[in-house]
């Protein structure tokens, strides 16, 4: 057995049943050994960053481990925007790259680069691979740290003599699952205690909450508390349920910023308070004490002050919770926020809001939709309706343009009886379009894209428009962009294509019903903007509820 052998079987022995990846010189020998272990599927993309989004994919849908595979140099750091992109969202990853070998690390040799201190700041750990017989020990440990506490990303580098030596180490097992981290009794009580005081609480659940949909809607249904879920963490509580409030943040709901801005407690859980969340800090949840939930230390009190906290696994925290309910019946409170909920608009105007409300609408319970980043990703925020996790697939913490199509294909291949929805924006798409093809090699046939286009990088051009005076300054695509139809077509994808809302129904019906994956191009008005809006630098009560600039709505669809 070679080191590159004892990768293969280590991985196997750990379940990866799939991993994505591009081949090049210095991780042939690995490639070469792969043909040793048929049980690990390997998916050829395109790119190395539609490889890494693809492995994002697959996990984010899965809750199990991603895994992507490149060669030195320019193929690891293609990896690098995945890398840092799984590392803002927490999710569970393995890359592994090959490198020069060991003798020629440091000279500057042919397609060398130290990938492990490029990607020290963005992974959750790194490895060097020195000796072929600690490849199994280092592999094992990195699935490990890779998928628990906090899920995060570790990278693996291979030098390519390492991989072609002799091995003669022992193989490494899984071992058992870690047990989840259960929270101190006295934080609790003291959660507990500022709950059962509050007349206006609120809770917010984030991306961290996604494995414990079931016992953080139990606490929430059992307090009576209304809920909102962050970007990553809509289809963490059911959005049918009428305590939810929809997303916070800078284009988040009105009933959702306004009963942050106006509660007396608010309770957060497996969420990081960021700055989209937050807008300005010391202006947000400005009346309330607030109760922090998360695994990870570092998170707690480093944006928001916290009077209580609470290190714990969401679900067991909310177990805990939920023993001490207390359900909450303050109907002046309750009054309030079917207030603010009832100034949700709905777009019944022609343009890009229009469109996704319509493809978001046909979508079923487990359907997963994947976005690129953009003006159609908050929009598909604002408008999808998610009962239950891990079917909304997006790039938060780093707004990765480039992402949703990967991830659709790799969710696709993670679960071949669902359907794979992306809707992409004509700049983002156009990033990792090459990715057509490997829909093609592997007969893919559950991934449906949608495209919305309006000929502009759309969110670029609304804050130029609100807050550089319409100075639209290399935003403009329309002169340059492809006929996606066309270039679909010569992947053998078949396309589908509406320019107004009388065409959309059938061009929609007829996407969904191909029996194989699909195109669906959406033409829309070239300015349109996403509102609510919280601009930059501002408190959530500052939002901006409707658009300012046209502020008659334009003509609506009839009905």
């Amino acid at each position: 057995m070679t080191g590159a052998k004892s990768l293969w079987a280590t991985l196997a022995a750990h379940g990866i049943d799939t991993v994505f990846g591009y081949p090049g010189g210095a991780i042939m020998p690995v490639y070469d050994a792969l043909t040793y272990y048929p049980e690990v599927r390997h998916v050829l993309c395109r790119h190395e960053q539609g490889a890494i989004h693809a492995a994002e994919g697959y996990a984010k849908a899965t809750g199990r481990l991603g895994v992507c595979m490149a060669t030195s140099g320019p193929g690891a750091t293609n990896l690098v925007t995945g890398l840092a992109d799984a590392m803002m969202d927490s999710v569970p990853l393995l890359a592994i790259t090959g490198n020069v070998a060991r003798h020629l690390i440091g000279t500057d040799a042919f397609q060398e680069a130290d990938i492990t201190g490029i990607t020290l700041p963005i992974t959750k750990h790194n490895y060097v691979v020195q000796d072929p017989d600690d490849l199994p020990r280092i592999v094992a440990e990195a699935i490990r740290i890779a998928t628990t506490g906090r899920p995060g990303p570790v990278l693996v580098d291979i030098p390519k003599d390492v991989q072609m030596a002799a091995f003669g180490g022992v193989l490494v097992q899984p071992q058992p699952e870690a047990s989840r981290m259960q929270p101190r009794p006295e934080a609790i009580a003291t959660a507990v205690q500022l709950l059962k005081s509050a007349e206006r609480p609120v809770l917010m659940v984030g991306g961290g909450a996604q494995g414990a949909t079931a016992e953080v809607t139990a606490f929430a249904r059992a307090w009576q508390i209304p809920t909102i879920t962050t970007l990553m963490g809509l289809g963490g509580f059911p959005a049918s349920d009428p305590l939810w409030l929809g997303m916070p943040g800078m284009h988040g709901s009105v009933a959702a910023n306004r009963a942050i801005s106006e509660a007396d407690v608010l309770i957060g859980i497996g969420l990081r308070f960021d700055d989209r969340v937050t807008g300005r800090v010391k202006d947000f949840a400005r009346h309330a004490q607030i109760i922090h939930v998360d695994l990870d230390a570092a998170e707690i009190g480093k944006i928001v002050h916290t009077q209580v906290s609470v290190r714990a696994d969401a679900g067991r925290a909310a177990v805990a919770l939920t023993r001490e309910a207390v359900p909450f019946l303050h109907p002046d409170w309750t009054a309030q926020i079917a207030e603010w909920k009832s100034r949700e608009e709905l777009p019944t105007v022609w343009g890009a809001g229009y469109a996704v409300k319509q493809v978001v609408d046909r979508l079923r319970p487990d359907d997963i939709l994947t976005t690129d980043v953009g003006q159609h990703q908050m929009l598909a925020a604002q408008l999808a309706r998610f009962e239950k996790p891990r079917r909304w697939l997006t790039s938060g913490g780093l707004g990765t343009m480039g992402f949703g199509f990967p991830a659709a294909i790799g969710a696709a291949m993670a679960e071949p009886g669902v359907t794979s929805i992306v809707i992409a924006g004509d700049g983002g798409f156009q990033m990792t379009a090459q990715e057509f093809a490997t829909l093609t090699k592997y007969s893919v046939h559950n991934v449906k894209i949608c495209i919305i286009n309006n000929s502009y990088l759309g969110m670029v051009r609304q804050w130029q428009e609100l807050f550089h005076g319409r100075r639209y300054s290399e935003v403009y695509l329309g002169d340059s962009n492809p006929d996606f139809l066309k270039l679909a077509d010569a992947y053998n994808i078949p396309g589908f294509r509406a320019s107004s809302a009388d065409e959309l129904p059938a061009a929609i019906d007829a996407w969904l019903a191909h029996p194989r994956s699909a195109l669906l191009e959406v033409v829309v008005p070239q300015e349109h903007g996403v509102f609510p809006m919280v601009p930059a630098g501002a408190a959530l009560y500052e939002m901006i509820e409707t658009d300012p600039s046209n502020p008659n709505g334009g003509v609506k669809v009839e009905q």
